[in-house]
């Protein structure tokens, strides 16, 4: 039987400044974690050697059960951070569901739960690594076999990774059981709790059990997401970056004046005969534009693989699949790529159009160079849009030069 819904509290937060808290603990080692033996096997067997800067700070206040508030750039390390304090915590004896993942995305709730590239909650079922411990996952996402979450929700899992809306009709449904939950971990939490995702997050929060432990972990948090945490975490660790040091490191930016809307598909065909690229992916704003653009590339004889929301489920994982393999170098995509999803060649991103936020901005770029590798980011920028980028480079504190001719060398 579902759990009785639980009540949101509400508190006026409007003159609270959020930083680090001042008794984070910073462990140079997994060593020095007090990680379980099997755990710690599967770490290093997975080839980690140390603790990135949010996983010696964040690790820790997890696995002691405290709310957190994790904030990092992309590219650190932030899903293994919460995969290894959910490792820590598990008991696989018990075939209950233990923690639930929400997740912005399908694509971002099935690559954590299998896995992706090296954002990993393969650190839930890998770096489990079967040989270590023995964790039951699923991937509970809408449109998918309704009839499949409800075969693998009776048999058990430890862990489920989903999107609101599916977990939440699980959980009306009865067959996703909140009772033994211990622990919500809300992923890229400022576009979870943006307007669109809120009110679903909160219809499941109401079903855990009173005391479950919530930890929020994304590249940005802007105050107003921050105010509305307090609603269900009860004195959070805070583990933030402040916002100009969020631009990402390694990171090449760079924008071309394009002037006018026409002008920017024969500067795109320039740039593809120019640029030996190993992998780059193509932002519009729009999905009507993602197929005009994808149309047009082909019609001129580029190979190009495109994505979008409105694409049936089974499509989308196929694209992602070649994309991921390498069998595609080019992929044409919305936002709904943007977040959180990991492919370690990409080192070009193109902002055909710019995004239509700021926050939008940093999970875009943040698809190039990975995990310290160079990226190079290019925006092309109409006479209208040099506001946005002046606002962009303000706004994180850094500058967006003019494209140089010898952009390929620094790809």
């Amino acid at each position: 039987m579902a759990s009785r819904p639980r009540r949101i509290i509400e508190t006026d937060l409007s003159n609270v400044e959020f930083d680090t808290s001042e008794d984070v603990e910073i462990i140079p080692t997994f060593d020095n974690i007090g990680l379980r033996e099997d755990l710690l096997r599967g770490i290093y067997a997975y080839g980690f050697e140390k603790p990135s800067a949010i996983q010696q700070r964040a690790i820790k206040p997890i696995m002691k059960g405290r709310d957190v508030i994790a904030q990092a750039q992309s590219g650190t390390g932030k899903t293994a951070t919460f995969s290894i304090g959910v490792l820590q915590m598990l008991d696989t004896e018990v075939r209950e569901t233990q923690v639930l993942i929400l997740s912005p995305t399908r694509e971002l709730a099935v690559q954590i739960q299998k896995g992706g590239g090296l954002n990993l909650l393969s650190l839930v079922c890998n770096l489990a690594l079967g040989d270590y411990m023995s964790v039951q996952c699923h991937a509970c996402i809408g449109g998918t076999n309704l009839g499949e979450d409800i075969r693998k929700l009776d048999y058990g899992q430890h862990v489920v990774s989903g999107t609101p809306g599916r977990v939440f009709d699980m959980i009306r449904r009865r067959n996703l059981r909140t009772r033994s939950i211990k622990m919500l971990i809300l992923d890229e939490a400022d576009e979870m709790l943006n307007k669109g995702f809120k009110d679903q997050i909160y219809d499941v929060y109401r079903y855990l059990p009173p005391c479950t432990q919530v930890v929020l972990i994304s590249a940005t948090l802007p105050h107003e997401i921050l105010e509305m945490t307090s609603k269900f975490m009860t004195e959070p660790v805070r583990i933030l970056v402040k916002r100009d040091e969020l631009t990402l490191e390694g990171i090449k930016q760079f924008f071309v004046a394009v002037e006018r809307e026409e002008w920017k598909l024969d500067t795109l065909c320039d740039l593809y005969d120019t640029l030996t690229i190993t992998q780059a992916v193509i932002f519009c704003n729009t999905k009507r534009k993602v197929d005009w653009l994808t149309e047009k590339m082909r019609e001129a004889n580029f190979t190009v693989s495109s994505m979008h929301g409105d694409m049936p489920q089974k499509e989308r994982d196929a694209i992602m699949k070649e994309f991921r393999s390498g069998q595609t170098r080019v992929l044409i995509t919305t936002d709904v790529w943007a977040r959180g999803i990991d492919v370690q060649q990409v080192s070009l991103v193109i902002n055909y159009d710019l995004p239509n936020n700021r926050e939008l901005y940093i999970h875009r770029i943040g698809r190039s160079g990975r995990f310290g590798r160079k990226g190079v980011a290019i925006n092309f920028v109409k006479n209208d849009d040099i506001r946005i980028l002046r606002d962009i480079e303000q706004y994180y504190s850094t500058q967006i030069d003019e494209m140089p001719m010898n952009v390929a060398d620094l790809i």
